[in-house]
Formats: C-alpha cells, structure tokens, sequence
C-alpha cells in the first residue's frame, strides 16, 4: 500500500499586504504556531476529516516567533488545531502524538519519510506535517536580509490501497563541500533584541550550487528507480531550481514552490512549506495524460538535497 498526499494547504498572515501595496505599521506579527494551525485545519477541512482522525503530527518548520525552541513546536500546533487535548476523553496511545522534526528545506520529504514508515506498520492511520516559517520578529517583510517568506503549509497523509499510488522511497543526496547556508543568532551583536532578530548567511553563488546538486539528486533518484523524465512533472521549491532540471530530461514546465501572493526572488522565498506550495499548483495545472507522476525535488543547507516520487491516486 502506497502513502498518499489526501489533502494539502498554505496560509499567509491574514493581515499581509500584497506584495506590491507597502506594509501596514499597525501588521499583527505573523506567528508560525497561528499559520501551521491555519494551514492544517483548511487541510481537514478539505479531507472532510475532524482533527481527532490524526494520529501523528509532525513539524518540520524551522524559522519561528521570538526565537523559541521549547516547548516543542509540534505541542503548540497539536494545540492550536485541537488534536487530541484530553486524554482522559480520547486515551487512544495512537492519537495525538506530535514531535518536531528539523532539517531545513528537506523537512517535508523527511517527514514523509518516516511517516511511511509509521503508516505502513500501522503505527497510525493518517499522519499531518505541518512546515511554517516566519521571520522572529513577526514580519519578514521588514527585514532585508532575511530571505524567506511568512508562509506555512499542511499534508495530510494516509494510506492507498491503489497498487501504484502514493509516494516512492526518499532518498538524500549530499555535496561535498561545506554549507553556504544558514542561520543562526550572532550573540556577539543581538544586544536586547536576541528574541526578535537572526541572521541567515547565504554565500555568493548558493542558489546556483544547490540548483546544481538539485540537478544531479534528480538525474541519480531518475536513474536508481528508472523513471522517465519526459513524463515526470519535477516540483522543486523555486524557479531556480527547476530551471536546473533542465539537463537531466524532466519536461519543461516543471512546477515550483513560488506562487502568486507570496513573496519570491531575493527577500522572500518559500522555504519549509515549498512542497506543499509547489504541490497544489502542480494539481491545480499538471494532467494526467502529460504526465505519470512527479517528482519532489529539496535543496537547501548541508547542503542536502532529497527527492521522492509521487503518483497521485486515478493516474
């Protein structure tokens, strides 16, 4: 039995400003707790699945309001979307576990990952992962040099009995080299406002190195598992990326994570929840004659990369 992607969802803060309109002084801070909640109820909503149907949550979000670190994410999102929160009224062990899992722009493909192995051994019937960033301060427009956008993003997972559906194995793939990405707080200049600033390093040339192992994660995950690429629609998390799959055979038209209402370029990218932007856009635009499946595509600090194929249930 294949895993399946049953229903998938973003949310942006409810007070943003088109990306072309400046920003309100009186902007509500964004909140990834509030987003990855938003997010993951508009994703039951469309299963038609109540919240007490999970039984595993994983987060897989990275940036967060004011720096926190504990609790775990994962508890105050269970929270906000009302898993699971009296145990001596639903005491089932298998619902309402929730854990974080971090490793950047692969999180969701890692998530995925383990929640094959969760689903396939019955551990749980359906499993959520949610991936929401924001900038610490509540507000990544304001901050230049902060490069990703205040987006969160939902999959709700479950198991196909369709022969063929759902996602292949996830594989990762590693440069050798290293990392030109990341983030951190530089203690020696935050002074008194550590939990409201971070500081994100990205060397010259880093978008064309991580589209480049982009590239070969596509041509080698291809390669072991023998797909055709002239029918493999590639989702990458940006523009760049996708342009990378260019050499290795994928279709042209291959379909990102950047998206309209969301900021993109220098300043603003999607970062953790990319797959599920890049996702509903691929199922809003791909058909099933043009294509046999597709192929998730992440690239980010390590750098690493990580790639799963995906068909989705009737193609």
């Amino acid at each position: 039995m294949g895993m399946i992607i049953t229903a998938a969802e973003t949310a942006v803060p409810a007070s943003a400003a088109p990306a072309t309109a400046p920003q309100s002084p009186t902007r509500a801070p964004a909140s990834a707790v509030h987003l990855a909640g938003r997010a993951a109820r508009a994703c039951l909503a469309r299963a038609g699945v109540p919240a007490s149907s999970v039984g595993v949550l994983v987060n897989v979000g990275v940036y967060r309001e004011h720096n926190t670190f504990e609790p775990a994410m994962a508890a105050l999102v269970q929270k906000e979307i009302g898993i699971n929160l009296d145990y001596i009224a639903d005491p089932e062990p298998a619902a309402g576990f929730s854990f974080d899992l971090m490793n950047g722009a692969c999180g969701v493909l890692n998530a995925v990952q383990v929640g094959q192995a969760l689903l396939e051994t019955g551990s749980t019937e359906r499993l959520l992962i949610t991936a929401a960033d924001v900038h610490p301060a509540g507000d990544a427009d304001r901050d230049t040099g902060y490069p990703y956008a205040d987006l969160a993003g939902a999959f709700l997972l479950e198991r196909s009995a369709e022969p063929g559906a759902g996602f292949g194995p996830v594989r990762h793939y590693t440069a050798d080299r290293p990392t030109d990405v990341e983030g951190y707080l530089d203690t020696g200049t935050m002074g008194t406002r550590g939990r409201t600033t971070i500081t994100v390093r990205r060397e010259p040339g880093h978008r064309a190195r991580l589209t480049e192992l982009a590239a070969r994660a596509v041509t080698e995950y291809a390669q072991e598992f023998g797909l055709d690429l002239e029918r493999t629609l590639v989702i990458g998390p940006s523009a760049g990326t996708a342009a990378s799959t260019a050499g290795t055979g994928a279709r042209a038209g291959t379909w990102t994570g950047d998206a309209p209402g969301v900021r993109s370029g220098a300043g603003g990218e999607p970062h953790t929840a990319a797959p599920v932007l890049g996702y509903l856009r691929a199922m809003d635009g791909a058909r099933r004659d043009d294509y046999d499946r597709f192929l998730f595509v992440s690239a980010g600090a390590g750098p690493s990369a990580a790639c799963a194929a995906y068909r989705p249930e009737g193609w």
